[in-house]
């Protein structure tokens, strides 16, 4: 499998820290979010990467076994399983390890041996050895509407071999994959499963523009409410909600609705904000009497 710096792709040093990373990772995925680049392929890719490395490096435990094996870190506890049982049965011929980044080739003997080497292999006692492997991991996509992520849901997957039913946490963005740990493939040789790895394809059948965990929406107002001001009902994805229009309010002005956007993804109770830009609209096929009054206010101007 090819090494994808995760670091490189969030643009942070390797040194940064867990607020570093949320900040990065949030600019990105608002910059790169499929419903501002629809139909720009690479960047629904790079999308993608985004998600998969924040998945990495916002969990603590993750980005060390990350930091340490590199590529191999989902290895992580097998490795050091094996390197524990190497060095309880080592008999004067004992063996060292560094980690990923070092220049050790024992080490890297060792993955081979574990992962692909010279199969099988002996102990030294003389008896042969069999090598546990990992079984493969699976990937799957799974379609599902905006409305459709509001809570948290159960649904069936249908893996061709077998179902499994997972909750899906509320709040998924559209082109995030999670891991799903031992619904892979069978083990070789009593290995540990593989892994799913799950990709949303969230579709917005909504109004409504979203970004992150917030929405948008635009809303005509009448040129009429713009001036004198007025109260109006708006649409929100859990119901209608009652603004005040301020008199005076120009055109493109924009309002916020605390908590009304999309729940945060694993942050029960907690959502995003709904911004409302007013659009004033301008009246049409206005009476001889009507044209007369907004000339009479033009001159008082």
């Amino acid at each position: 499998m090819e090494f994808i710096d995760y670091y490189k792709i969030l643009e942070i040093d390797k040194k940064a820290s867990q607020a570093d990373i949320k900040k990065a990772y949030r600019k990105l995925a608002r910059k790169l979010h499929p419903d501002l680049n629809p139909n720009d392929k690479t960047a629904q890719e790079k999308f993608q990467r985004v998600n998969e490395a924040n998945e990495v490096l916002s969990d603590p435990e993750k980005r060390k076994k990350y930091d340490q094996y590199g590529k191999d870190w989902e290895h992580a506890d097998a490795f050091e399983e094996a390197k524990k049982n190497q060095r309880s049965s080592s008999t004067g011929n004992r063996r060292t390890y560094s980690s990923a980044g070092g220049t050790n080739e024992d080490f890297s003997d060792f993955f081979e041996s574990m992962f692909g080497g010279a199969g099988g292999g002996f102990s030294s006692g003389g008896r042969q050895r069999h090598t546990q492997f990992k079984g493969q991991d699976l990937n799957a996509t799974l379609k599902l509407n905006l409305l459709d992520i509001l809570e948290d849901q159960k649904q069936t997957l249908d893996l061709g071999v077998k179902k499994i039913r997972i909750t899906i946490p509320a709040g998924v963005e559209d082109g995030q994959t999670i891991k799903i740990t031992g619904y892979g493939g069978e083990g070789v040789n009593g290995g540990p499963k593989g892994d799913l790895y799950l990709t949303f394809d969230v579709n917005n059948n909504t109004s409504f523009q979203r970004v992150g965990n917030d929405l948008y929406k635009n809303e005509s107002i009448s040129l009429y409410d713009a001036i004198l001001g007025s109260s109006i009902e708006v649409k929100t994805l859990t119901g209608k909600v009652k603004l005040k229009v301020k008199p005076e309010t120009q055109n493109d002005t924009k309002v916020k609705l605390k908590g009304k956007g999309m729940p945060v993804y694993k942050k029960k109770g907690t959502y995003g904000d709904l911004y409302i830009t007013y659009k004033v609209t301008m009246p049409t096929n206005l009476s001889d009497k009507e044209k007369e009054l907004f000339k009479q206010l033009s001159e008082l101007g």
